[in-house]
């Protein structure tokens, strides 16, 4: 399980460390791509298997299920660490996200998201100001 919230400086080249606690549950290999809000979902293999196979059962009719397939497949590579932890963010991915030097990695149970650090700062600030609406609407979920 992926938890915590990491401030990493991308290098030169485009690489970001990723922190220890959670290379060690992508060393079976890990896939990065477009994530959802502005941001980059980092997956563990077995993780991104599941996640293809939902993607690959959503109607090719709709648009939206078009859209979003497009979304998360078309700009996700695999990814390796080198010898110091870090991953390579292709360029694509890097301006999807926004990502020039401060990011920030966040653990989010099944996957790692990275954000540009303002745009995690940003993001964080509204859903934590909207927090007792959104514990609300989760509530009339069973949640």
């Amino acid at each position: 399980m992926f938890l915590g919230e990491y401030k990493h400086t991308l290098d030169s080249k485009g690489r970001l460390a990723i922190p220890a606690k959670f290379r060690a549950h992508l060393d079976g290999g890990a896939v990065l791509t477009r994530g959802l809000d502005g941001c980059l979902f980092l997956f563990p293999a077995p993780e991104w298997q599941r996640m293809v196979a939902k993607l690959a059962a959503l109607p090719l009719a709709q648009a939206n299920s078009r859209a979003f397939v497009r979304l998360m497949l078309s700009g996700a590579c695999d990814v390796s660490f080198d010898g110091q932890g870090r991953i390579l963010i292709p360029e694509p991915l890097r301006q999807y996200a926004g990502l020039l030097k401060k990011a920030v990695v966040t653990g989010l149970f099944n996957r790692v998201e990275v954000w540009e650090e303002d745009a995690w700062a940003k993001y964080k600030h509204r859903t934590e100001s909207a927090s007792e609406e959104i514990a609300e609407k989760l509530g009339e979920l069973g949640i």
